[in-house]
């Protein structure tokens, strides 16, 4: 089969090129570096063209009021361009909860992605991961200083990118969902101790002070993160740390 993976440079992007190669599958990275511009529409048409399945796998720059316009224009595009092409599947990644979330932005836009996927007319796939592993010291840089963290205690089940882009491929290849598959880490933690886990590997330290104001988490209302049902990845985050 062949796949174009949209975005297929990035932490997610590059890995499902490189799990779909390894599945003997022709797999076609494509982002902006590469003359693809899913904003514009260069090049967009000629990257989806004899593609059995696209995989989108691009992210808005920015998680403000900016990013609804960002997906809606990017999915308008190749959407058409894989209509166009007649692509037979059409697979996204998304976010465990993502519509329990209306009151962060980037939330918001990334139910009108699957939106405007779920009504495109072509079979799909929407993957839908848990917070990846990777982003925990981004979300601890949100509200750190030089002598504490302030995280609240939102139920967190981090999973692995490896393992993300291992389920995105294997749904890719497989038959259209027309649906969501959840995926997510084995454990489930407490950001706030998810915090003082990380800074105890590395010999950080700092203090972790549970504050439910602070950061983006402070958004969430429940254990709405979370999926104790979802796809369970195999690699839990104290052997990630290590």
């Amino acid at each position: 089969m062949k796949f174009a993976v949209i975005g297929g440079t990035g932490l997610i992007g590059s890995q499902v090129v490189k799990d779909l190669r390894a599945a003997g599958h022709e797999a076609v990275p494509y982002a902006k570096s590469t003359g693809v511009d899913i904003i514009t529409g260069q090049g967009v048409d000629e990257a989806v063209a004899g593609a059995d399945v696209v995989v989108n796998l691009t992210n808005s720059p920015t998680f403000d009021e900016a990013s609804p316009a960002f997906f809606r224009t990017s999915m308008e595009n190749l959407l058409a361009a894989a209509r166009k092409g007649g692509v037979g599947h059409f697979v996204i990644l998304s976010i465990v909860g993502v519509d329990q979330v209306p009151e962060l932005d980037y939330y918001r836009a990334k139910v009108l992605q699957e939106e405007l996927l779920q009504a495109g007319q072509i079979p799909y796939s929407i993957v839908r991961a848990t917070q990846f592993m990777e982003f925990m010291d981004a979300a601890m840089s949100w509200t750190a200083d030089a002598d504490t963290v302030r995280l609240p205690a939102t139920p967190i089940q981090p999973i692995a990118a490896k393992d993300v882009a291992a389920a995105v491929a294997e749904v890719a290849a497989g038959t259209p969902l027309n649906g969501i598959r959840n995926i997510g880490g084995p454990d489930v933690f407490g950001l706030d101790e998810l915090g003082r886990i990380t800074l105890s590997h590395k010999g950080d330290k700092r203090t972790v002070v549970t504050d439910p104001t602070a950061g983006m988490f402070a958004a969430v209302k429940g254990d709405v993160l979370t999926d104790k049902n979802a796809h369970l990845a195999p690699t839990h985050y104290t052997d990630w740390l290590s």
